[in-house]
């Protein structure tokens, strides 16, 4: 009668691979877990007491902009109907602004006396660079304009920067919540 050790058991998933991996290479998974944490403190974005190795920290914003790359193009002329806004100064502007290097789409519409035109630019160009090939459209398309009419390009900034929150709250007296909306709707 022959009597043989029971032969160990080869693992089955890849979770039972992963595992019998990292203990039998204690020297591999120590050097993997070194690197990932000497990696993660060079690209931390918070600042240090010390600085143990040179760091290029990753740039984070405390909220995200995603919104598209997009400069404004506001045109006033006063005293005009949507349809006159239209035909003499919206249409021109936005055919003359379709040659802009970069632009993905654009967006536009007239009310009374007024023009608002959205340039949007692939996101691969740089928001300020978008802005300067638009200014350079605009010196050019103010030809085709009215006389007296002018384009400006909107303000140096994203949809998201006009971001404000506030709270209103009572004195120790305290306001009711009718109280707290009355200011809210006439002073506020």
């Amino acid at each position: 009668m022959s009597s043989t050790a029971p032969q160990p058991q080869q693992p089955r998933g890849l979770v039972d691979r992963v595992i019998r991996f990292c203990l039998e290479n204690k020297l591999i998974v120590f050097l993997l877990i070194a690197f990932i944490v000497l990696w993660g403190v060079r690209v931390m974005p918070f600042e240090t007491q010390r600085e143990v190795i040179p760091r290029d920290p990753i740039p984070v914003d405390a909220i995200p902009d995603i919104g598209e790359n997009q400069q404004v193009v506001f045109t006033e002329w006063m005293g005009r109907s949507p349809q006159d806004v239209e035909d003499q100064v919206t249409y021109p502007l936005t055919t003359a602004l379709q040659g802009t290097p970069g632009f993905k789409t654009i967006r536009s519409y007239s009310m009374f006396g007024f023009s608002v035109i959205y340039v949007i630019f692939d996101e691969k160009y740089d928001f300020y660079w978008c802005r300067s090939r638009l200014l350079e459209k605009l010196n050019i398309a103010q030809q085709y304009l009215p006389p007296g009419v002018t384009a400006n390009l909107g303000p140096d900034a994203t949809g998201l920067g006009q971001v404000y929150w506030y709270t209103l709250e009572g004195s120790a007296g305290g306001f009711d919540l009718m109280e707290l909306r009355s200011i809210q709707d006439w002073y506020v």
